[in-house]
């Protein structure tokens, strides 16, 4: 399973330069990591507002690079989210998880 749609990936690659998207990566792998952090204390909180904003997040960087599984599971969580709807099971795991098959595949890209 291709975890980053190396067609997305590359047509960012083209639009910019080669340290640009390594910043770029570097970025998401450290604001990743706090969007989902973040995730899991509004939902500690009942802070459905705060756990979509993270949730869009994470979606609108994930799709930037290709991460579309990724994406996928950050835009359900975000409409959850939009629907005050916190009842989310193994959701935010399964987000978790992807992201970190994202991390690796972007540290061999990069």
């Amino acid at each position: 399973m291709t975890i980053i749609d190396i067609n997305t990936f590359n047509s960012l690659k083209e639009s910019t330069d080669a340290d640009f998207i390594k910043e770029l990566i570097h970025t998401f792998l450290e604001d990743a990591p706090n969007q989902i952090e973040q995730m899991k204390n509004a939902l500690d909180k009942k802070d459905a507002e705060s756990f979509t904003r993270a949730a869009h997040t994470v979606k609108s960087n994930a799709a930037t690079f290709g991460a579309t599984e990724l994406a996928s599971l950050a835009r359900e969580l975000e409409s959850l989210g939009r629907e005050n709807n916190l009842e989310i099971g193994n959701k935010l795991q399964v987000m978790e998880e992807a992201f970190y098959q994202v991390k690796n595949q972007l540290e061999e890209l990069k």
